[in-house]
C-alpha cells in the first residue's frame, strides 16, 4: 500500500538525527508483482553514474512507531553514501499494508518468497537508472532482510532478464538455520557478520551454512565477533534482554551495540563493496 503523499513527506522529515547530514531521500514507487514497491532513495550529490546498494530491512519493518525511517536504516545509508553509494530501502511491508512480522505464527511476507521478489524489483529498477552504475549494484540486509538476502544469492534464484547480477552480498545477523539444512550456496560473493553470543539468530548455525558451501560456491566468508550480541551494529541500542513484546526481534534474546564491532563491520562492510 502506497503511503499517501503528506505521510510520506513527515516520514522523511522525521528520519532521525542519524540521516540529518545525508541527501534527504526520494520515495519511489516500483512496479512489482503486486503492485507498487514502495522504496526511499538516498542518492550522492551529482549525475554520476554511482555504485548501488539494495538495502533491506529487518522484520521489525523499515518505519518505526513515530513514522520515521528506523535509525539504523538512516545510518547506515549515510555511511554508505560517504563512500558514494546509492541507497535503495525497499519497504516490504509498508508497501502492502503490513506492520513488524516478527512472529513466525503471524508473518505474512516471507523471505522466501515476497521479499524475494522485492529484491528482483528493486535490482531491475536500480539497473534502469541513468545515475546507477549497473555492473555495480550490492546487496545488504539486516535479520529478516538479510535471510531473504541468502534466499536471492543461491545459484536456484539466479534472474533470466539478462540483467547484470549482484556484485556482492552482505547479511547482518541472519537466521541460518534452514540454508544450512538445504545446503546453502552463493553466486554472488556473500559476507556474513554476526555477533558470537547472538541467540536469536545463531553463529554456530551460520559458520556450519559457510563452512557446507565451501568448494561449491562463490567465495563466501563469515566474521563472527566475540561477545557481541544480536543488533551489535545498532548504535544507540543499550544491551538487554528482549522481551516477546519487542517488535524488532523475531525471538527473546540480548540486543545491544557493541562498538569495536560495529567498527569492524564499517570497515568490511566498505571493503566487500568496493570489490
Amino acid at each position: 500500500m502506497r503511503l499517501p503523499l503528506f505521510l510520506s513527506i513527515a516520514v522523511l522529515l522525521a528520519a532521525g538525527q542519524a540521516a540529518v547530514a545525508a541527501p534527504a531521500p526520494e520515495i519511489v514507487n516500483i512496479s512489482a508483482a503486486e503492485g507498487k514497491l514502495s522504496a526511499f532513495l538516498f542518492r550522492p550529490h551529482g549525475d554520476g553514474p554511482f555504485p548501488a546498494v539494495v538495502a533491506l530491512h529487518g522484520c521489525g519493518g523499515l518505519v518505526g512507531r513515530s513514522g520515521a525511517i528506523r535509525p539504523r536504516y538512516a545510518d547506515w545509508a549515510r555511511q554508505l553514501l560517504k563512500s558514494g553509494h546509492a541507497v535503495l530501502l525497499p519497504d516490504s511491508y509498508g508497501s502492502r499494508g503490513l506492520g513488524p512480522q516478527c512472529d513466525a505464527r503471524g508473518r505474512r511476507s516471507l523471505a522466501r518468497r515476497e521479499r524475494l521478489a522485492d529484491i528482483a524489483a528493486a535490482r531491475h529498477w536500480l539497473a534502469q537508472q541513468p545515475f546507477v552504475a549497473r555492473q555495480r549494484i550490492g546487496l545488504i540486509g539486516w535479520d529478516n532482510g538479510a535471510s531473504a538476502l541468502l534466499w536471492a544469492v543461491r545459484p536456484q534464484t539466479v534472474s533470466a532478464s539478462g540483467e547484470p547480477e549482484f556484485r556482492s552480498a552482505i547479511a547482518f545477523y541472519p537466521d541460518c538455520r534452514i540454508s544450512a539444512r538445504l545446503g546453502w550456496s552463493a553466486r554472488v560473493p556473500t559476507l556474513v557478520l554476526i555477533g558470537g553470543n547472538d541467540a536469536i539468530s545463531s553463529a554456530s548455525a551460520c559458520r556450519a551454512m559457510i563452512d557446507g558451501a565451501r568448494g561449491r560456491s562463490a567465495l563466501a566468508r563469515i566474521v563472527v565477533y566475540p561477545g557481541a550480541d544480536h543488533d551489535f551494529d545498532h548504535a544507540g541500542v543499550t544491551p538487554h534482554l528482549a522481551g516477546a513484546d519487542d517488535p524488532e526481534v523475531p525471538e527473546q534474546g540480548h540486543r545491544g551495540f557493541d562498538a569495536a564491532a560495529r567498527s569492524d563491520a564499517e570497515r568490511r562492510v566498505s571493503h566487500w563493496l568496493g570489490r
